[in-house]
């Protein structure tokens, strides 16, 4: 039987017997046989005494007679018993170790920063305009982490047909080479404080993000607007990031959910809306250096950049920031071009028995529009819906209206409501996977719970108040982290010029009625349908089939 080895701490490693006399001279190694029958007769003994000498006795391990091992570990428990251990530094150096320093003794050349408070109040955001344009936006927050963004308007709708892509190559190149640092710096210095940071893009903005302790704050600041500032676009680096880009947008485009809500824009919209976020290998392949410094010169202008922060004193992020931002041209940069929502239909036949198909609606007026963005919130919190192994998660439990037709057929996958809301506009609507020949039938089930919101009577105050309830939840919910916090900040800041507390939101929430609800449905399917699908599409209806569903309400 062999007996369970434990390893003991080094601090209480105890080896005067060593120190006093040398190590015998191991013997000869024992037959196997011979070793398993000594083992068995002389079990190790455990008090907690040998433990701490055994370590002491490693190179005694190594080939000696376990009898005489034995011996050794049992004489050097009854020194352990009689005297106090010299320590790690005393096995090491074979001489006694002084005493320990005391916890309180200063060493030299090392300074102990202030500690943190144990309680930290949120705060009101505060918002420093410098003098070219660019905000600095930030709120104190309990905790001892922090979390800092830079926010640019900037995004897909603002790519010309020659620098199509580019919004996303760009996020790919994000805290690569700068004009003052290496890659490989770059990543050392943000591992080296245990950071986490990302860059993303959609259609009006992209944001890179860095969260770490908040005792960094000056080094996250530093390095993060040098990355956004000063990228040294290096051919290779470029030419290794679209490859790699290559090949996620092409896996992207075989991702139903990802493909339907950018066909649905696609089709949907006529202007810079309808610009793909999931671009074409060819327009991917015409970018290049000059194409993306000329895109960085015209977006990445100072009215229309951010610095947010949450978790940290406001002006102690001035002072570090202004001096590297101050100096950004107050350029007007590129003007934002239109959009106009029109409605239209996209279909991709794929090799799957499966068919996906997405129906939507303009919202008007976007997240600008406050009433009606919120009021669309609870419409969709209202549906709800989900897969089979959805339940429980915020807006999509068991009394969702769309949740109950996953359990009622099963040709249906997953079936759940779903809005894109852009700054002016935006889309609404029901996404469901179902089985090929289902799809007519699911496009039914779709049409009867969107037309139906637009009925008061099929809507009581019971429902209307649990869906404003998980509303509210999910609002919450999304700012409880501080990146997401940052994020929020930084988008309402570019948006409004000011960042409304979350009461004011949910004030709006306990505001919507079941007039409210009816009244925006209705405006909602009274817009061009816009439809997509993917998969086998054959079973899918003719567009004006699907429309005629919704233009008789």
């Amino acid at each position: 039987m062999v007996w369970p080895r434990n390893e003991p701490s080094l601090s209480n490693c105890c080896l005067p017997l060593v120190s006093r006399s040398p190590s015998p001279s191991p013997p000869p190694p024992l037959p196997t046989r011979r070793r398993r029958r000594l083992r068995r007769a002389n079990p190790p003994q455990a008090p907690a005494t040998m433990y701490r000498a055994a370590s002491g006795l490693g190179a005694l391990k190594r080939g000696a007679d376990t009898q005489m091992l034995n011996i050794a570990i049992r004489s050097a428990s009854t020194s352990v018993a009689q005297r106090s251990s010299g320590g790690f530094l005393s096995w090491l150096t074979g001489a006694p170790s002084n005493a320990l320093l005391p916890p309180d003794f200063a060493l030299p050349g090392v300074t102990i920063p202030d500690p943190l408070p144990d309680h930290v109040e949120p705060d009101k955001t505060k918002i420093t305009a410098l003098s070219n344009g660019v905000k600095i936006a930030s709120e104190t927050s309990p905790g001892s982490s922090c979390s800092v963004g830079v926010y640019v308007n900037s995004g897909s709708v603002y790519e010309a047909p020659e620098t199509l892509g580019a919004t996303q190559l760009l996020k790919k190149l994000a805290f690569t080479t700068t004009r003052n640092r290496s890659q490989l710096r770059v990543v050392r210095e943000i591992c080296a404080i245990g950071g986490n940071a990302k860059a993303s893009a959609n259609r009006e903005l992209t944001s890179y993000s860095y969260g770490a302790l908040k005792t960094y704050m000056p080094e996250m600041v530093e390095v993060l607007v040098d990355c956004v500032r000063n990228p040294a676009l290096l051919d290779w680096e470029v030419k290794e990031e679209i490859t790699k880009l290559k090949a996620e947008l092409a896996q992207a485009s075989t991702n139903p959910e990802s493909f339907l809500l950018d066909a649905l824009h696609s089709a949907g919209y006529s202007g810079a809306l309808a610009n793909p976020l999931i671009a074409s290998e060819a327009s991917i392949s015409r970018l290049n250096t000059d194409v993306l410094e000329e895109f960085l010169a015209e977006n990445y202008t100072s009215p229309r950049i951010v610095l947010a922060a949450s978790g940290v004193d406001h002006d102690e992020l001035v002072s570090i920031a202004e001096p590297l931002l101050s100096d950004i041209p107050n350029a007007t940069g590129t003007v934002k071009p239109k959009s106009v929502y029109v409605g239209g239909e996209y279909r991709r036949a794929a090799d799957s028995s499966n068919t996906d198909i997405a129906l939507a609606f303009e919202l008007p007026g976007g997240w600008l529009k406050e009433k009606d963005y919120v009021t669309a919130s609870v419409l969709q919190t209202l549906l709800g819906g989900g897969g089979l192994f959805s339940w429980g998660r915020p807006g999509k439990g068991l009394h969702s209206r769309l949740n109950h037709l996953v359990n009622e057929f099963d040709q249906i996958k997953s079936i759940s409501a779903f809005k894109d809301v852009h700054s002016t506009t935006g889309i609404f609507g029901i996404h469901t996977s179902t089985d090929a020949a289902f799809a007519p039938k699911a496009i039914d089930l779709a049409a009867r719970e969107l037309t139906s919101l637009a009925t008061p009577s099929q809507v009581d105050q019971t429902q209307l108040d649990r869906a404003k309830a998980a509303a509210k939840s999910a609002i919450l919910a999304s700012l409880e982290s501080k990146a997401s916090a940052t994020e929020d900040m930084g988008r309402q800041v570019l948006a409004f010029g000011e960042r409304k507390p979350v009461e004011h939101l949910l004030k709006i929430v306990d505001g919507v009625t079941l007039k409210d609800v009816s009244t925006l449905a209705e405006k909602i399917i009274s817009s061009p349908l816009t439809m997509a699908s993917h998969g086998n599409v054959l079973n899918v209806p003719a567009y004006e089939t699907v429309r005629g569903k919704f233009s008789s309400k």
